[in-house]
């Protein structure tokens, strides 16, 4: 399982990496809530379900369909060319997003799983509330939520380096950094041979080989 990461001024600042996620029930839990508690645990909106803005709760708690548009900017832009009259959906198309369970609850009922994750939503809540009393802060509400600037830059940024896997026991993250190194150390033999020369290197699983060198001809 792998967890998607971006980090920056605005969720498109970077591009997209995956960062793995371990077999263990608690890590998979962790990075669901994570999710569940965008919006809140930042402080925008009092609860999770509250923000304005895309968000998953509702298609896992209610089954609600999650569909997003694409929008063909290259279709648009000749259409403007052509000096056509373009509606704001004339080249849009309609993606319904499918989620599926945590590896962890494939085997679970769907019930028993929205039972799961209506309570990991209450204690996204209920951490969010604990962090308000602490602060005095309130929440600035899905209102004020909605009337901010999309690419506007924030005064402060949180700047932290991405971990290389989630875990949740330190035996399992210690043999995810084992696996990860044998397999940087593998590649990097390989490499060298292959640069110097030896076309019948296998190289490990997952992985490009480096471009070969220019050749004069």
């Amino acid at each position: 399982m792998a967890s998607g990461e971006s980090h920056g001024t605005s969720p498109w600042s970077r591009r997209y990496y995956a960062i793995v996620v371990s077999d263990e029930e608690g890590a998979q839990q962790e990075r669901l809530k994570y999710i569940l508690s965008n919006g809140v645990k930042e402080g925008l909106v009092e609860k999770a379900r509250q923000w304005p803005g895309v968000h998953c709760i509702k298609a896992l708690l209610e089954g609600a369909p999650l569909v997003g548009q694409w929008f063909d900017r290259t279709q648009e832009y000749a259409a403007r060319q052509r000096n056509e009259e373009l509606k704001r959906l004339d080249y849009a198309t309609a993606y319904e997003v499918q989620l599926t369970p945590l590896p962890c609850w494939k085997d679970l009922s769907p019930e028993l799983r929205r039972q799961r994750i209506a309570e990991l939503v209450r204690e996204c809540d209920a951490e969010a509330a604990e962090r308000r009393a602490k602060t005095g802060r309130p929440p600035i509400g899905p209102a004020a939520v909605l009337q901010q600037q999309p690419h506007a830059t924030p005064m402060t940024t949180k700047r932290s380096p991405a971990p290389l896997f989630h875990a949740a026991s330190k035996r399992v993250r210690a043999e995810l950094y084992s696996f990860y190194w044998g397999f940087v150390g593998a590649f990097r033999e390989a490499s060298a041979r292959w640069r110097a020369g030896d076309r019948s290197v296998v190289f490990p699983g997952g992985c490009f080989p480096p471009a070969p060198g220019f050749v004069d001809a």
